[in-house]
Order: structure tokens, then C-alpha cells, then sequence
């Protein structure tokens, strides 16, 4: 199978060189001193466990590419719109896209059943414009479970976890999903195949809707965030108004919040993608990881009035690092 990865930062550069060590044949939309940097001497993965280079096709233009079987967008949530033009280059009728961002994806009621088969969050996909450029048959939503970083360009240091849980939102296991998964496996990378990725969806969530934005917003690791005495609170309250949301939509996760609080404090001296973005001057993924929750707590009754407040204050440092002007209430 060929595939685009659309957004080889950190993550996307990371599954791409995995592919391509098993002999997939990937190619890297990227731009910037990355790109420049992996066409020159190509791609390095380092790690406590692995190092390797790789020297998968790289690019700007997606249309030099042209249709693929796999799409994996692993662009930020709120980057991806105005990559649609690009994007629709790489897709043919039966192309999958594997959408690997964080928070409640755009995709999330397509396929879903019940009486919020096909809503759109609005906090995720104004309008719906990514509902309506993707088939819903064609989506596989993607649970990242590993962390990584761009430490100059061309070379991803790889810190912890290699779990990319893969999920069609229908719960269907097709054949061509199970041999994305085979060629992540192929790759060194762990890729169970799920029923429900919905699930998924949340369980990641239950740590990124709190220890993200309060991250960014203290300039704190994971590890001091989960033994401050006066956040771990406000971690907690938070974590109590994500289930609830999730339980409002059947959905039922098998972590506790004592345990979701302790894997962070063993994590330690950890930054956050949000930390990473606020010290490089980067927009933040707020609405997705956040704002979703507050317009899921909003449209099922439920109380989230701690994350309410932290979704304010994330929203006005983002708009702040953009320099824009703040809105007067009236």
C-alpha cells in the first residue's frame, strides 16, 4: 500500500519512518528546515531503545504526489481545513484516512447510531467541512499513545509508547484496515484493531482535556502538575465532568482518575504537545481538546463548569500567542 503522511512533525515523521523501515512505500508532505533537512540526509529516529535513518519520499505539493490508498493527516485538528485543497489530491474514491488528532475528532458522530448519528461539533469542524470532504466509510480513527518530539530538523526523538489504536468509526474490520495495521506492526509499532475507537477517543482524553491546557497554562511538566497540591484538584474536577460527558454518550472507560493521575506523575519531567506549542509560539489545539467537551456538557446538561474556565483561559493565551484581539463581553 502507498502512503501520504500529511503533517510529518513529530508524530506524522515518526509513523512514516516506522513504514518506511518495513519497506512501505511512504511519502512525507512537510515544510520548512524539516523538509529541507530530511530531502538532504533523510529522516532520523533516535531513542532510549532505537536509532535508525530512513529516506522516504518527501514534499511540499501534494499534488506531485497524487492519489494514495493511505492518507494518515497527522496535523494539528485545526489545521487541517485549510488543508483540504491539498489533501484532496492524495484521494481517490476508496482512499482511507487515518486521522490521527487529539481530543474529539470531526469524525466522531459519522456512523455513531442513535439520535446524534451525524451531529456536527461545531468547536472541531465549523460548518462541517470536514465531514462532508471525507466518506465516513473511508475514515479510520487513529488513538496515539506515544510521544515524540522534532529535536532539529530531520531527526524525531522518540520518548515513550508505540500504540496507535485503529478503529473505523462504524466498528467495521475491513481487510484494507487490517493491512494498515499489519504494515504499522511491520514497522515496530503497536496497532490493535478496535470495535469501538469512540472509546479510545475518550480514555486519551480523560489526562490531555486537563493536563494539556493547564500545562500551557503554568509552563509545567506532566510530573508537577499531578503532585501540586493546589492543581491536582482542579486535574480532578475536570477529569469528573469528562467522564460524566462521556457517560452521557454510553460511553463507559476502564481507568480511574487516581490511576489516569498517577501514570502522569510516573511520566515526570514530561512537556505536553500544548506546552511544546506555547514555548514555540505555535496556536494551540484548544477547541478540540476542550471546547469539545464544553459543547458535549452544554448539549447533553451536564455540569463543566471547571473546564468551562480553563477552556477561557487556554482560549485567551492562545489568542494572545496569535496576537489577536480579545472580544468585549457585553
Amino acid at each position: 500500500m502507498r502512503y501520504a503522511i500529511v503533517g510529518a512533525g513529530a508524530i506524522g515523521a515518526y509513523v512514516g519512518a516506522s513504514l518506511a523501515r518495513a519497506g512501505a512505500e511512504v511519502v512525507l508532505i512537510a515544510r520548512g528546515a524539516h523538509l529541507t533537512a530530511m530531502r538532504r540526509s533523510g529522516l532520523r529516529i533516535v531513542g532510549a531503545q532505537d536509532e535508525f535513518t530512513v529516506a522516504p519520499g518527501c514534499t511540499d505539493a501534494c499534488a506531485d504526489v497524487g492519489p494514495v490508498d493511505v492518507v494518515v493527516i497527522a496535523l494539528k485538528a485545526h489545521q487541517i481545513a485549510g488543508m483540504l485543497g491539498e489533501i484532496a489530491h492524495l484521494v481517490r474514491e476508496d482512499t482511507l484516512i487515518v486521522s490521527m488528532q487529539n481530543g474529539v475528532p470531526w469524525w466522531y458522530f459519522q456512523r455513531h447510531g442513535g439520535p446524534l448519528d451525524g451531529h456536527v461539533l461545531e468547536s472541531v469542524d465549523p460548518g462541517g467541512r470536514l465531514a462532508r470532504a471525507f466518506d465516513p466509510d473511508n475514515v479510520v480513527g487513529c488513538a496515539v499513545y506515544s510521544s515524540t518530539e522534532i529535536v532539529a530538523p530531520g531527526v524525531i526523538r522518540h520518548i515513550e509508547g508505540t500504540r496507535y489504536t485503529l478503529g473505523h468509526p462504524s466498528g467495521a474490520v475491513t481487510r484494507r484496515l487490517e493491512k494498515v495495521a499489519a504494515d504499522f506492526r511491520a514497522g515496530g509499532l503497536k496497532a490493535p484493531l478496535v470495535e469501538n475507537i469512540r472509546v479510545d477517543t475518550w480514555t486519551k482524553l480523560l489526562g490531555n482535556v486537563c493536563f494539556n491546557p493547564l500545562s500551557a497554562l503554568t509552563r509545567s511538566t506532566l510530573g508537577e502538575l499531578a503532585v501540586d497540591p493546589l492543581v491536582v484538584p482542579m486535574v480532578r474536577a475536570m477529569m469528573h465532568e469528562t467522564l460524566a460527558v462521556a457517560a452521557g454518550l454510553g460511553i463507559e472507560i476502564d481507568i480511574s482518575i487516581d490511576r489516569r493521575i498517577d501514570g502522569a506523575r510516573r511520566v515526570g519531567d514530561h512537556k505536553t504537545s500544548t506546552l511544546q506549542d506555547i514555548e514555540a509560539g505555535r496556536p494551540l489545539e484548544v477547541d478540540c481538546l476542550i471546547g469539545a467537551v464544553v459543547e458535549l456538557g452544554d448539549l447533553l446538561g451536564v455540569d463543566v463548569s471547571t473546564t468551562r474556565q480553563v477552556y477561557g483561559l487556554t482560549k485567551m493565551l492562545d489568542r494572545s500567542t496569535r496576537r489577536e484581539p480579545v472580544a468585549i463581553a457585553v
